[in-house]
């Protein structure tokens, strides 16, 4: 069992999400907002992180710099969540430290599957 922190302020994706993953087996620490994610990463050290690119208070690109900024957070691979599906986008994205890129709408079985072969790879 792996914790996954999850941070989108839709509550419905968020709740939809954080319920397929404890479906899987996993435990999940949800937050609505940036700010939040970044705190929660710090205090909750996941495994891996799920994170939608626009939020209140930090963007996920934000998110992604903060955690890369500290040693504690350096090493916790994020997944961006996006309405947005340019290429610019999602090459961002994974030019501010994060490993996969989803565009929505996307399949929350299959988003579960990513962090499954996330953490086997870890």
């Amino acid at each position: 069992m792996a914790t996954v922190l999850v941070a989108e302020d839709d509550a419905d994706i968020r709740e939809l999400v954080a319920f397929k993953l404890h479906q899987a087996g996993h435990e999940v620490v949800s937050v609505a907002d940036g700010l939040s994610a970044v705190a929660a990463a710090r205090e909750k050290a996941p495994d891996v992180a799920i994170v939608d690119v626009s939020m209140p208070g930090l963007s996920g690109m934000q998110v992604c710099t903060a955690l890369r900024e500290h040693a504690a957070t350096a090493q916790i691979p994020v997944i961006l969540l996006s309405a947005r599906a340019h290429a610019g986008d999602s090459e961002n994205g994974l030019r501010a430290g994060a490993v996969d890129y989803v565009t929505k709408p996307f399949s929350p079985r299959e988003l579960v599957q990513r962090v499954e072969s996330l953490l086997e790879t870890r």
